[in-house]
């Protein structure tokens, strides 16, 4: 479902919380973890859970080892008085796509999206392989790094990107983790200092990887008026859009990533430029860009057309902190954030799962709401 704004509801995100991102949670559960972060949201609207008109939220089963997590999660909220629900088995950024469609109807102004992840509890590259084709990929038990060393090695015989291109990215990350109160991995060492790291899979090397993280967020949107009053700047959604590759690895130019190319366009952020077809990106002061690994911040940003002026992934990325199911809707919290406190007049969010960029949702925010939605 394409879904730019224009002629739609315009809707905004007016407050955005996150736990401090670590390797591990020792001593608290999954709603110990999440609560302070559902306070920490609402109170910053000066809103209660019986004022939203819809809840909704993301995570994986798989990684806590029971069935139903989710509803157990619900004691972070408050599962009494009932309320209207969903979940999604997906990164947060999929249920607020949910939550967005669902405050394009005028029954409700607003709505709760929420995400929580321990990833330290679970063998995590088995847990992952469960996602892959269960066929043919599935029984020979690839873990992500290996998928993303496969794709990384395909960019570099591209001859487009080398391994220090890879640890420039790195490098950056982690020195702008160092402004981030939540980020579990910072530092300034160079992208020289970091070519010294030993291999995981070759060619990437420990810095190219994310950080096994735990934690939570979660975001509050509101539509139309309602956002207005609720805050003084709030980030409004000028459009938003997923796309999802085809399941097989073997069938995808890993190098590219064609579908968040069309879901940027599709959400107003991207535009095919000259006679090439290169994608051209439109004006944004800053992109949070999902990208778990070093290499795949550079096909993104290809896909999307950000050029050196757009500052890309200033919270240090899923680089610096990377709770699964959790920080795609923390790029979209981030991005939004750098509106709210008017250091950004427009920014896009992106978010994936899957292996090797295999589903993309690109979110577009600004300062100002688009064309003459409905208010």
């Amino acid at each position: 479902m394409a879904a730019a704004s224009g002629g739609r509801r315009p809707v905004a995100v007016v407050s955005f919380a996150q736990s401090d991102m670590v390797r591990r949670e020792e001593l608290r559960n999954d709603v110990e973890v999440l609560q302070p972060v559902i306070v920490d949201v609402f109170e910053k609207v000066g809103l209660t859970k019986d004022e939203m008109g819809f809840v909704c939220s993301g995570s994986c089963d798989y990684l806590v080892g029971a069935p139903f997590s989710f509803v157990s999660a619900l004691d972070a909220v408050g599962a009494w008085p009932p309320m209207r629900e969903s979940h999604v088995e997906m990164d947060g950024a999929f249920a607020l796509y949910e939550a967005w469609t669902q405050l394009q109807e005028d029954d409700i102004d607003t709505a709760l999206v929420f995400s929580f992840g321990r990833s330290s509890m679970s063998e995590l590259g088995r847990v992952l392989t469960l996602q892959l084709d269960p066929y043919y990929v599935a029984p020979l038990w690839p873990d992500p790094v290996a998928l993303a060393a496969l794709q990384a090695r395909a960019l570099i015989d591209s001859g487009r990107y080398t391994e220090a291109d890879f640890a420039a990215v790195a490098a950056r990350s982690r020195r702008d983790a160092l402004n981030n109160p939540h980020a579990q991995v910072k530092g300034e060492q160079t992208a020289e200092e970091l070519m010294g790291d030993d291999y995981v899979v070759a060619p990437l090397r420990r810095h190219a990887l994310p950080p096994i993280t735990d934690g939570a967020t979660a975001i509050i949107l509101a539509a139309g008026d309602r956002a207005a009053e609720l805050c003084e700047r709030p980030a409004w959604i000028t459009g938003m859009d997923h796309r999802i590759e085809t399941h097989s690895l073997g069938a995808r130019d890993l190098t590219t990533s064609p579908t968040t190319r069309r879901a940027g366009e599709a959400a107003g952020v991207v535009e095919v430029g000259d006679g090439s077809g290169a994608p051209v990106g439109v004006g944004v002061d800053v992109a949070e860009l999902h990208a778990p690994f070093a290499h795949q911040e550079l096909i993104l940003r290809d896909a999307l057309g950000l050029g050196e002026a757009v500052a890309v992934n200033p919270s240090g990325g899923a680089l610096a902190a990377n709770g699964v199911m959790v920080a795609g809707l923390v790029r979209i919290g981030e991005a939004a954030s750098r509106i709210m406190d008017g250091t950004a007049q427009s920014a896009l969010a992106h978010a994936t799962s899957g292996p090797c960029l295999q589903q993309n949702l690109v979110c577009a925010l600004a300062a100002e709401p688009a064309g003459d939605g409905r208010r």
